[in-house]
């Protein structure tokens, strides 16, 4: 852990509890009581339903001892998704108010009620109507975002009833809905005759499948504006109204003409938007079914594990000391642990409560110290391995193998990351900034022998992704499987009982390798009647070394019921696991989730509950964003779309990579990644392939572009929390964090018009790319000037975009200096940028002459660099003249 030694000298919101100041920027309310204990329930319902799918399948069974298996029901795939959105739906309502009190409609409707008071005065009357108005604001309005109202109760019971009836009338959606229409369904009474006395009204009339279809996406709508704000809620539905009433738009109206659609009932809208695969329950939310929810799950398991405060030390024992040290420690510890949370907001606040103080008392201004923060938090999201929710997206869109996605992703995000340690190197060299006192540090030996163990988790998630390529849903469901084992051992592990939890491991796993050599089936199959023919002694110890998570939890679990108070020397959960212990054990009035065994239990209890809250907001944006592709389906905008894409870009490949930038930074700003994404993706997907851009390529420049909406002005989110912790002016610190991530706009146009970096090859199909191989590798001709060459060129360009921004290299760079210094990272990273607008003048001047070429290319790169090394060159022999400045100390290496 970081030493108590280092305490932050700045008062005010850095002091605060991070999980509340970032509530507090999400909107989200702080429970308590019986409240708190039902959103923790129905939490670990969700994230327990979510491990069984990537477990299990859509099947649910048990095997029973002597009774064999039992089979509970099957699901089909559009039940599980429905399912997943309701969980989401009654989370998002316990979650979020609906209303606080200070919204329009609240404030106007406070006025009327003054207004009714000053005529009615004093009487019978006006205290009825103060009763009448107390009720309704209990009722609906959370002023102190620390209650669940009545109003969430009922929008709450209304979720179930959608996915009651896909639940009981499946065979009807199937066999009627999808054959005849919404129209064709049965009404209320129809459906259920039980409820025949209740048929009333609209209940009598019309189809109850459209009714409730109506009403999931009311909810859902409810739900985006509660968790993600009235901006998104607003885009979605303005999709539906279009879908609705596009064909309005005159055919023959010049531009918007290309919009008109054909006319849709508003039942072909709700059947296709809820009753389909291409709506609310389409790919985005089938994506959160099996991939996004179990990884988010696999970080909570992970940072509360005490992961994430192990690495962030680790990254302060490292680089501490260093020029710089706290900063380069943010560099580190912020990009890992925005790959665990996956939310730029979030990460920021928790990880920048410890690093923005210690920024600014080793000499860092404060909006520095934020912009590093945030910068660095929004990148964890292009961090291989685990990377953001919205990577499993492009798996899906794409059709790649999710390992080479990661593969495709670690160089540009060595890159970004590089960029951000040479600024905050040659800022701290700027300011004569220097590291933490080694004593002040914890010895990088005993830290690592008290915690290599948070490693493993990491290590086995390449392992089954890259070499044994499994399927993301079985890698993070034995990765999760693996880090319980780990914290079970850890749990149940000390001097007394190491010997005898390590031989106890060991018996266990030699009686399950002999029952399935002997019958082929393990111990609790036996007790289950299972059983045959036995495997081979290989076959037995490859199923064996499959079960070993299971056999060191169920070892470790049973050693803590015989010691449930023993010594855990080497256990050191996330601090929000031991303050769910001390509440419980506060409130129950003994020591009871405080003991070894019981701050196992917590462990695995919050670590349901944290992925469930974390995944909430996931799960409700990419069922609200759903909607959009769902509407261009169903109306068939998307060949108008991209007819009035190429006609805006002119053809130009490149004005349509600015206009995709512009469109996803702008697209991005106040919205969740994944929405963003999916809406760029939808509308410029399907085009920019087209100009013979690697379509794995196309959907990363897209995300890279995105993050930057949270790092720019003027609604920098990230930059916003982070300035709330560094107490410094907001906007200053957007824009100054905008400027350090510059390098997520020039990495992604540099893999776009160079595949290599991303270590793929183009193929022969439009668009079409791979994952380079041994052969590529072995074929100099491709792997230098495709590979080595750009990627060495676009990391100088990297350190001279860093220079430049600073505005120091050995010494002070002038802003002619500065303005050369970019250029000369254009032409390293970027020489398509101006080869191609260039090519284009000449064939509007009658001069036909190709100018994008691999020779044409490497010339500008190379001009770029003897640019950049006579700027670096230049300025040493400044700072060699000057002295001073250029002393040995300043000269000292990142």
């Amino acid at each position: 852990m970081t030493p108590p030694e280092i305490t932050p000298t700045v008062e005010g919101p850095d002091e605060r509890d991070p999980d509340e100041l970032l509530d507090e920027i999400e909107r989200r309310r702080t429970l308590r009581g019986p409240a708190l204990v039902a959103v923790a329930a129905v939490g670990i319902t969700f994230s327990l339903f979510q491990l069984w799918i990537a477990a299990r399948g859509f099947v649910f069974e048990l095997t029973l001892p002597v009774v064999g298996r039992y089979r509970l029901t099957a699901l089909a795939q559009l039940q599980v998704r429905a399912i997943h959105v309701t969980f989401a739906l009654v989370m998002a309502f316990l979650l979020f108010p609906g209303s606080t009190g200070d919204g329009f409609l609240v404030r106007r409707l406070a006025r009327g009620a003054t207004a009714v008071d000053e005529r009615l005065g004093e009487g019978v009357p006006a205290r009825g109507l103060a009763a009448a108005r107390d009720a309704a604001s209990r009722a609906f309005v959370d002023g102190d975002t620390d209650r669940v109202t009545a109003s969430d109760v009922g929008l709450i019971a209304l979720a179930m009833l959608p996915m009651a009836y896909y639940a009981t009338r499946y065979r009807e959606v199937t066999d009627v809905i999808r054959v005849r229409g919404l129209g064709g369904a049965g009404t209320l009474g129809e459906v259920y005759p039980a409820l025949e006395p209740l048929a009333v009204g609209p209940l009598a009339n019309w189809p109850l499948a459209y009714l409730l279809g109506v009403l999931a996406v009311l909810l859902v709508l409810e739900a985006t504006r509660r968790s993600l704000g009235l901006l998104l809620m607003s885009l979605v539905a303005a999709f539906m109204v279009y879908g609705r009433y596009g064909f309005l738009i005159p055919r023959d109206a010049p531009v918007v003409g290309l919009l008109s659609i054909r006319e849709l009932r508003w039942d072909q809208l709700v059947q296709n938007l809820w009753y389909t695969i291409e709506g609310i329950l389409g790919l985005p939310v089938g994506v959160s079914v099996r991939f996004i929810y179990i990884f988010i799950l696999f970080g909570a398991f992970l940072e509360m594990s005490g992961a994430g405060k192990w690495f962030i030390d680790l990254a302060y024992t490292i680089t501490g000391t260093r020029k710089g040290g706290p900063a380069k420690a943010s560099v580190v510890s912020s990009g890992f642990m925005g790959m665990l949370s996956g939310s730029s907001v979030g990460n920021t606040v928790t990880t920048g409560a410890l690093t923005i103080p210690l920024m600014k008392r080793s000499g860092y201004s404060p909006e520095f110290a934020g912009a590093v923060e945030s910068s660095v938090s929004s990148g964890g999201q292009i961090l291989p391995p685990v990377m953001g929710a919205a990577a499993f997206l492009i798996v899906e869109f794409t059709g790649t193998p999710f390992r080479d996605v990661i593969i495709a992703a670690t160089i540009p995000a060595v890159m970004f990351f590089f960029g951000m340690w040479v600024m905050v190197h040659f800022e701290a060299a700027k300011h004569g900034i220097g590291g933490l006192p080694r004593a002040e540090l914890l010895d990088i030996g005993p830290h690592m022998r008290h915690g290599w163990f948070y490693l493993v988790p990491l290590g086995l998630l390449l392992y089954y992704i890259v070499f044994a390529r499994l399927s993301i849903g079985r890698a993070g469901w034995f990765t999760i499987i693996a880090t319980v084992a780990l914290v079970s051992a850890v749990a149940a592990y000390n001097e007394e009982t190491g010997s005898y939890l390590g031989g106890a491991i060991a018996a266990a796993l030699g009686a399950v390798v002999a029952s399935l050599y002997l019958t082929g089936t393990t111990p609790l199959g036996l007790l289950a009647g299972e059983g045959g023919s036995g495997l081979s002694i290989g076959a037995a110890l490859g199923a064996a070394a499959g079960s070993l998570g299971v056999v060191v939890i169920g070892v470790s679990v049973l050693f803590l019921l015989i010691r449930p108070r023993g010594d855990a020397p080497l256990l050191e959960l996330d601090d929000d696991v031991y303050d769910a212990a001390a509440w419980f054990d506060g409130t129950v009035g003994r020591e009871v989730a405080s003991t070894r065994a019981g701050s196992f239990l917590t462990f695995v209890l919050k670590s349901l509950d944290n992925g469930a809250r974390t995944a909430t907001v996931i799960v409700i944006a990419v069922a609200a964003a759903g909607v959009i592709p769902g509407i261009i389906n169903i109306t068939g905008l998307g060949g108008s779309l991209r007819a009035l894409i190429l006609d805006v870009s002119g053809g130009s490949l490149v004005l349509l990579l600015v206009l995709a930038g512009v469109a996803s930074v702008v697209v991005g700003m106040g919205m969740p990644t994944t929405v963003m994404y999916i809406i760029i993706i939808v509308l410029l997907g399907p085009t920019i392939p087209e100009f013979g851009i690697a379509i794995l390529a196309a959907h990363l420049f897209v995300l890279y572009l995105g993050l930057m909406a949270d790092v720019t002005p003027p609604v920098a989110v990230a930059a916003y929390a982070a300035a709330g912790i560094a107490k410094s002016d907001p906007f200053e610190t957007g824009k100054l964090a905008f400027m350090l991530s510059l390098n997520k706009i020039l990495v992604p146009f540099a893999f776009v018009f160079a595949p290599g970096i991303l270590l793929l090859r183009g193929g022969d199909t439009l668009g079409g790319s791979a994952v380079i191989t041994r052969a590529d590798v072995l074929d100099l001709g491709f792997f230098v000037p495709e590979v080595i060459v750009p990627v060495v060129a676009v990391f100088a360009g990297v350190y001279g975009l860093g220079v430049a921004i600073i505005g120091y290299y050995r010494t002070h760079v002038g802003r002619g200096g500065r303005l050369l210094l970019g250029s000369s990272a254009v032409l390293l990273s970027i020489p398509s940028m101006l080869l191609l607008p260039a090519q284009g003048a000449l064939a509007t001047a009658g001069i036909a002459v190709s100018l994008d070429t691999l020779t044409a290319d490497l010339l500008m790169r190379a001009a770029g660099g003897v640019l950049f090394a006579s700027l670096l060159v230049r300025n040493y022999r400044r700072a060699t003249n000057e002295g001073g400045r250029g002393s040995d100390a300043d000269l000292e290496t990142a």
